[in-house]
């Protein structure tokens, strides 16, 4: 229609258009592939997808969850699967070591560590890089991560610091929620996938207390996806090897919101590929339990731990689009009959800070 055309002139606005030729800023036209098919499944609803590709991703939990861990696995993946892409690792706790990356193999060449204390320092380098991204002619794909806002201070906090005061810097929250405001859509432009990783923390004073994560409301209203992580040891024998992390959907505006799957992150290799995929083919009724053994398709019996050593020969290509099949039903909105959340995030009752 001309006369809506003509008003897109008119306003001037960049990001405006007809919903018909896609919405710009809006619209998830590729996934990152997190290097785990149930946690892709969880994030986008196929065992394919993984990370919305230009959306906030935060994952929250509470110390020594593996929240560190668990992106780094991401970020892995992200560069084997992008030979030109580079990622942007802001880091606020001093725990990340060239060591530690080496350890998980991942090319110490395309990741740049930018050491941040404050929010403003946090928020004034990154929208400078999506500010030069955006005017880039040959855009080469582009990671962002935030690890952790909950260790971010403020710059009234570290002057008041030095001068000896311990007065509360009461405007954090506002800080937070501005720099959001400004990076959601600057991010959603530039098709930058940005993650976050974020303290929980149990309510006090309420009869049934949860975890919520700290820091007011801006990551929780700008965030597509939120995933609070929990951890437990995995062993092999006697042997601690990585952590079982049990990933909750709190937040989704793209699957169903309070799902769960199981991602194993090894020590030696990070995210595994497989894990959670048994459970899926047993939910989907393609494998079937029979007493400590799983019958397969082609009537074949074997233990779980032998079906998972060579997942590649089991996990047929028809048999994983009967998997993927089924996790579209399991987590996208319209396929399956939604759950209600009774859990507030963030909100601590305030819009203050920690």
């Amino acid at each position: 229609m001309s006369f809506l055309k003509e008003i897109i002139k008119e306003v001037g606005n960049e990001y405006a258009g007809l919903v018909s030729d896609g919405v710009e800023a809006g619209d998830v036209e590729s996934f990152i592939d997190t290097g785990s098919y149930a946690f892709n499944a969880l994030l986008s609803g196929s065992i394919y997808g993984g990370l919305a590709s230009n959306k906030i991703t935060a994952f929250a939990g509470e110390s020594a969850t593996g929240k560190t861990f668990f992106v780094l696995g991401i970020v892995k993946q992200f560069l084997e699967d992008n030979p030109t892409g580079g990622v942007l690792y802001f880091e606020s706790e001093s725990a990340i070591t060239k060591q530690m990356i080496e350890q998980r193999e991942i090319d110490t060449s395309r990741m740049v560590m930018l050491p941040v204390a404050t929010i403003q320092e946090f928020a004034h380098q990154v929208t400078k890089v999506l500010d030069k991204h955006l005017a880039s002619e040959d855009r080469v794909p582009l990671m962002i991560c935030l690890d952790s806002l909950g260790m971010l201070s403020t710059s009234k906090e570290v002057g008041d610091i030095t001068d000896g005061k311990e007065t509360r810097d009461m405007t954090r929250a506002a800080l937070v929620k501005g720099t959001f405001r400004v990076l959601t859509l600057k991010a959603s432009k530039a098709k930058v996938p940005v993650l976050i990783t974020n303290h929980t923390y149990s309510q006090i004073g309420v009869m049934f207390p949860q975890q919520i994560m700290g820091g007011g409301t801006g990551l929780y209203y700008a965030s597509s996806n939120i995933v609070f992580l929990s951890k437990r040891k995995e062993k092999e024998g006697t042997e601690v090897i990585g952590n079982i992390i049990h990933c909750k959907n709190h937040k989704s505006r793209l699957t169903v919101e309070n799902r769960m799957v199981d991602a194993l992150v090894t020590y030696n290799k990070g995210l595994d590929r497989w894990h959670g995929m048994l459970e899926l083919a047993e939910e989907a009724g393609i494998f079937t339990r029979v007493s400590t053994r799983y019958l397969l398709p082609d009537g074949t019996k074997l233990f779980g731990k032998a079906i998972m050593q060579n997942p590649e020969k089991h996990f047929t290509e028809e048999i994983m689009l009967k998997i993927d099949k089924y996790c579209q039903e399991k987590f996208l909105y319209g396929t399956t009959e939604t759950e209600t959340s009774n859990e507030e995030v963030v909100q601590n009752g305030e819009e203050s800070s920690e």
